[in-house]
């Protein structure tokens, strides 16, 4: 993974990581490498992948059985949100872009209809 240099990094595996659960490439209640592991998947300082999970607990993606592991999240509501807010964080930037090159709100409609061929 290539790291953007104006975001922290425990904030771009964690979207990374968000970006797996919603694809289903990390179901619900499956098993997350261990810090150790984490650090070597995304060559990382093990102090940020043990951060990772801490905020990713916080978050309600994970949670953590002691002595067993850490584990995606089982709650569906919580991966439901998750997909919302990714898609509203799209159709903004999708907005702004679109906007911003002078089109209207019914033009963009209009735009996605022919796309879509309706």
């Amino acid at each position: 993974m290539e790291f953007k240099t104006n975001i922290p990094i425990y904030l771009q595996v964690i979207e990374d990581i968000k970006q797996k659960i919603i694809a289903g490439t990390l179901p619900l209640g499956s098993k997350l490498p261990s810090s150790r592991e984490l650090a070597i998947e995304y060559q990382i300082n093990p102090n940020t992948a043990a951060r990772i999970y801490s905020e990713m607990e916080s978050m309600g993606l994970s949670y953590t059985r002691r002595g067993i592991g850490t584990f995606v999240t089982e709650d569906d509501k919580v991966i439901d949100d998750l997909k919302k807010e990714r898609i509203e964080e799209i159709i903004q930037s999708f907005d702004e872009q679109l906007t911003g090159m002078g089109f209207s709100h019914d033009e963009i409609l209009e735009l996605l209809k022919e796309h879509f061929g309706k």
